[in-house]
């Protein structure tokens, strides 16, 4: 791996500036926790989603992820990672993970920005994407922690196409 350079690192600025003025856009809630750390909560259909930011200039790098509402129990844990398993089979940016310490269901992507001229379209992409993945799974997670269907019959059911109107 090369070795990172002052000049490339100093040319790429805090993407989080920028990030503030894409959540601040949805009018969401947010904090500035650190000068390389940012929290939000993004409301959406089934429950407020807590989005957390954190860049690392050295790397070029943001972390995102996006927390879910939902806890799950230690006894859970093995039965869980089948579920989101199955989930990450079906998308194509991101994944979602298990946050052990806390229980609580995430959905993580990292972006390298080194290199890249404007990143606004880039934030609002992943952001619309991490919280449409959210949404459509969510029902599955639910359905796995508190009815206590396994995770082949809470994925099935969660993804039934309905039709028409009721």
């Amino acid at each position: 791996m090369p070795a990172l350079t002052s000049e490339a690192s100093s040319m790429l600025t805090n993407p989080l500036d920028l990030m503030e003025q894409v959540i601040g856009g949805h009018g969401w809630t947010f904090e500035r926790c650190t000068p390389t750390e940012m929290a939000a909560e993004a409301p959406s259909r089934w429950c407020d989603y807590g989005l957390f930011f954190s860049w690392s200039a050295e790397l070029g790098a943001i972390l995102f992820t996006c927390a879910f509402d939902l806890k799950a129990a230690p006894t859970q844990y093995s039965d869980l990672y089948e579920l989101i398993g199955l989930a990450n089979e079906q998308i194509w940016v991101g994944h979602f993970s298990l946050d052990t310490e806390d229980g609580v269901l995430l959905f993580r992507h990292a972006l390298l920005l080194r290199g890249t001229p404007s990143v606004t379209d880039v934030f609002e992409d992943m952001i619309d994407i991490a919280l449409a993945e959210c949404e459509r799974f969510y029902p599955a997670f639910r359905f796995f922690l508190h009815a206590g269907l396994d995770a082949k019959t809470a994925l099935a059911t969660a993804m039934i196409d309905c039709q028409g109107e009721a």
